[in-house]
């Protein structure tokens, strides 16, 4: 360690020398920098953050000199638009604003252009909008085809198609009144024949996609390989009433603890606060011994305290490759905390765990047993996604069954569209295990097809390659519940352009399980 604080000190001594000689490799940064304050300045806007590169710099790795910085604003939420064509007929039109006499931006026009914009998105007439960036008017025509399918004829001079046109918009409305930086420049096609016309040239919106996603796919897969001869069980549908055993509670009290790589806490605890529980976040320290046993003794606390245990998602120990929920699932079968877990079940408590907090469940053998430590080596478990990455994505996912309270608001067959976010989240179980999850009624949803609503081995609406379609399990008491899909991130306007139901009320469900409603 020694001999490496010394090159990097030798490293910077020579760097600095460099640089103190260099007088354009300082300016170039500098000269950005201006330029930034002085827009800054001309739009009325305040800084906020930024970042130069001069330090990123290391023995033979040299950082070109570059300013970054960002933007932020605030805008009501119902009033944000989504960037895809929405209707046929629809007219095109382009806002720009031509640089001054100098080739600075006219930071006067600008201002103005897009006050303009702004006041016809609150008042409806724009309903789709998007900024021009790299790949100029032409990128943006193609971006907003692409996303309801909408092909689009436009006209517009080649060398304004491409150009960078730093500050334009591409903007649809049926009508725009006239202004001296707007104007119509297409027209939304009718239907969907996936042709889009540009200066009489007729280019496929197929091709163009799969040109767009080809070059990624190569480095990124997004599908996986069809995986023939997969099986798809039935789930036996057994209607369950369940009550609980103790006196109505108005507000139940939710225990989410977080543990190193936890972060859909926030999210989680919104959820429950929204369908009227009572939240305790409090976060397992596990710098050194004794912080872990402080840990343990205030976990027992809180589950003797709480109506309801949750594990949100995150990523424990890093994700860990064929490990993540490891760490949660050792603290989960400690003596005392499994004897927590089990006074909590008996008193009629619930327990959920969502992506990572599900792993932990799976892990612990609390799924799909019902109790910690119960794992076998037939037991089933969750490993890396077919495509052998992350997956972030929306999918839909199908009822199976109603047999927990967790579910007793929904129908077998109900569809929800939800966010998923993970690494490992196939659910890897044997044939005869899966027979007697379904049998028993413990398979709580599967990843369905959007359209016709049937359970999928396909990618992508089986995200990870899931046996059986299986996204989510309960215990055979049904009161546990654990599931892959984020559905503490559904809120209202959080989301844009999806018709789909994305409300999946579980934890409405588990509160009015407590208020005996």
């Amino acid at each position: 360690a020694g001999g490496d604080y010394s090159r990097m000190r030798f490293s910077f001594q020579e760097y600095f020398e460099r640089l103190g000689s260099d007088p354009r490799r300082w300016g170039e940064p500098l000269a950005a920098l201006l330029g930034a304050f002085r827009i800054q300045l001309e739009l009325g806007l305040p800084a906020i953050g930024g970042k130069d590169s001069m330090s990123g710099t290391f023995e033979h790795l040299d950082v070109p000199p570059t300013l970054v910085a960002f933007g932020i604003t605030t805008v009501k939420a119902p009033e944000v638009i989504s960037p895809e064509f929405k209707w046929g007929g629809d007219g095109v039109w382009l806002v720009k604003c031509p640089p001054a006499g100098d080739r600075m931006p006219d930071t006067a026009l600008l201002k103005s252009a897009w006050d303009y914009v702004h006041a016809h998105i609150i008042s409806g007439e724009i309903t789709a909008a998007y900024a021009v960036g790299f790949g100029g008017v032409a990128e943006a025509l193609v971006k907003m085809s692409l996303g309801n399918r909408f092909s689009v004829k436009a006209e517009l001079p080649e060398e304004e198609l491409f150009s960078l046109s730093y500050g334009s918009i591409v903007v649809e409305a049926s009508s725009l009144p006239d202004a001296p930086f707007i104007r119509r420049i297409g027209t939304v096609l009718e239907g969907e024949d996936g042709i889009m016309h540009i200066n009489g040239t007729r280019i496929s919106l197929d091709r163009l996609e799969e040109a767009y996603r080809s070059r990624y796919a190569k480095v990124y897969p997004e599908t996986a390989a069809p995986r023939h001869g997969a099986m798809m069980l039935a789930p036996a549908l057994k209607a369950r009433r369940f009550s609980y055993p103790g006196e109505p509670v108005d507000k139940p009290l939710v225990y989410i603890p977080v543990f190193p790589g936890t972060n859909c806490d926030y999210d989680t605890a919104k959820a429950f606060r929204k369908a009227g529980a009572e939240v305790r976040m409090v976060v397992f320290r596990n710098l050194g011994a004794d912080d872990v046993r402080s840990s343990i003794d205030r976990m027992c606390r809180e589950l003797s305290e709480c109506h309801i245990f949750a594990i949100a998602g995150g990523f424990s120990a890093g994700d860990e490759p064929d490990g993540s929920g490891k760490f949660i699932a050792s603290v989960l079968r400690n003596s005392l905390v499994a004897g927590k877990i089990t006074e909590l079940l008996e008193r009629g408590g619930l327990i959920l765990g969502i992506c990572n907090g599900f792993q932990a469940l799976i892990k612990s053998g609390l799924l799909p047993y019902g109790r910690p430590g119960a794992v076998k080596r037939d037991s089933p478990t969750l490993f890396r996604n077919d495509i052998n990455r992350h997956v972030a994505r929306m999918a839909t996912t199908r009822v199976a069954s109603v047999n927990s309270p967790w579910l007793s608001g929904f129908k077998p067959g109900d569809l929800h569209t939800v966010a998923f976010s993970h690494g490992e989240g196939k659910f890897v179980v044997g044939e005869e295990e899966a027979r007697r999850l379904f049998e028993a009624g413990q398979v709580a949803f599967q990843y369905a097809d959007p359209v016709s609503g049937e359970p999928t081995m396909e990618s992508p609406w089986n995200p990870n390659g899931s046996y059986y379609a299986i996204e989510g399990i309960v215990s055979p008491d049904g009161q546990i519940l654990g599931k892959m899909g984020h559905s503490e991130r559904y809120e209202d306007n959080l989301f844009r352009n999806m018709a789909e139901d994305m409300d999946q009320p579980i934890f409405a469900n588990a509160v009015n399980y407590f208020k005996k409603r």
